[in-house]
């Protein structure tokens, strides 16, 4: 995300790249602040030092139109301390010449500046190029990393402002991967972040807290929203995370309204659910069953991100969504399924006309999609798809998942209209 605001970027991202047959990885950082103490100046300095820390080469930014500054130089000490190779890269230089925009940041004592223009792309290649030969210069070939499929879950952790899903995350991982503040709209973009749990691989989608529609007013939290319903989009599971110690509201069953609509596996947490008394917390899960209860395909846990309870069972859960999400239904077992919901109870007549189911086959997954074929199905109302749905999904232990039914009605060969 990009735009002409100071301190968008918060969190440090990771995106993956290629120059020819060397691949890289670039991490993206927010402004850094390396004295700051306290507050989110200092969540993200935090963040950029754990990314100096892994990265191989730095490229330390600084701006030609503005010159050389008092905090160019508390950075350029953190950089010497921390060993790393740093590259120093005078940007916004488009239409100067190299000895004016360089003259003043040779007192960083950092070497000759690279120059180019990132808004118009002058000199950025060449500095990936020298970067890369510096970094496997640094690197013995046999560390090079093979190409490898992504067969990760893909779990996107949504909710509003301040549920803590960035607590969650960084519960998963065991480390402060990703800025935890008690500020809501702390978290502005959609971060990936690659993890493995018990010996299965997964791709953590932290994202932006979705406000009511009416307090989307800035046009960076637009954005936020639009990358978060991506990220829904985008995922094969996702976790909604509700706070216990506010009450259910209309906004929390919008964001899970839109995850239905969009085909996601889903499980349901419940956070800050300790230190609720027993009163207190019968309130919530009847609240949960009367303002939720279109979600009754997902399973629900009660949890505490911060103190890490009930975050086992939960995964499972996970796990179990992604299982369902993309299972594979054969044509013979759908059939039978389809023909033993049509004894135990036949859709309605509608008029002299009465729907007949003949064979159901699959359709896709994530979610699942049963397609029926029949005479007159274009009769079968509401109700009777909805049996079908809960039929298939206790046949095949369908949970987790939304699952879809499509009807396909045959031309009648004795209809007038096809004569």
């Amino acid at each position: 995300m990009v735009a002409d605001l100071p301190g968008l970027t918060r969190d440090r991202h990771y995106g993956e790249g290629r120059v020819g047959e060397r691949p890289f990885l670039v991490i993206d950082t927010g402004g850094f602040e390396p004295v700051a103490k306290e507050g989110i100046m200092h969540e993200m300095a935090k963040q950029t030092k754990q990314a100096v820390a892994e990265a191989d080469i730095v490229i330390f930014i600084v701006d030609g139109r503005q010159g050389l500054t008092p905090h160019d130089k508390t950075i350029t000490d953190f950089l010497r301390k921390s060993g790393r190779s740093v590259m120093l890269v005078v940007n916004k230089a488009e239409g100067m010449k190299y000895t004016t925009v360089t003259a003043d940041f040779y007192e960083l004592g950092l070497g000759d500046p690279y120059v180019i223009s990132a808004a118009h792309g002058d000199g950025v290649n060449d500095l990936v190029e020298e970067a890369l030969d510096l970094a496997f210069a640094q690197r013995p070939p046999e560390e090079e990393l093979p190409e490898s499929k992504d067969r990760s879950i893909r779990l996107a952790i949504v909710g509003r402002p301040n549920v803590g899903k960035s607590t969650l995350v960084n519960t998963l991982l065991g480390e402060e991967r990703v800025i935890a503040f008690d500020l809501p709209g702390t978290t502005r973009d959609s971060i990936e972040i690659p993890f493995e749990r018990e010996g299965k691989q997964y791709t953590l989608i932290d994202t932006a807290g979705i406000r009511r529609r009416g307090k989307v007013f800035e046009a960076i939290e637009k954005f936020s929203v639009v990358k978060t319903l991506q990220s829904i989009s985008e995922a094969n599971v996702v976790l909604l995370l509700l706070d216990a110690q506010q009450d259910i509201s209309e906004q929390d069953a919008h964001i899970a309204g839109f995850i239905l609509e969009s085909g996601r596996a889903l499980v349901v947490g419940v956070n800050k659910w300790d230190g609720l008394t027993s009163d207190r917390r019968d309130e919530i899960k009847i609240d949960l069953e009367r303002k939720l209860g279109f979600l009754s395909f997902a399973k629900m846990h009660f949890i505490s991100a911060l103190k890490s309870s009930g975050i086992g069972p939960m995964m499972k859960s996970v796990d179990s969504a992604y299982a369902a999400a993309m299972t594979n239904l054969s044509t013979p077992k759908l059939t039978r399924a389809l023909i033993e919901a049509v004894e135990h109870q036949q859709p309605r007549r509608k008029g002299s006309i009465r729907p007949k189911l003949r064979y159901a086959h699959q359709g896709g997954m994530n979610p699942p999609i049963v397609i029926i074929h029949g005479n007159s199905l274009e009769a079968i109302d509401a109700n009777y798809k909805r049996f079908l749905e809960k039929h298939f999904r206790e046949t095949f232990s369908l949970v987790g998942t939304p699952l879809r039914i499509e009807f396909r009605s045959g031309k009648n060969p004795f209809s007038r209209s096809e004569q």
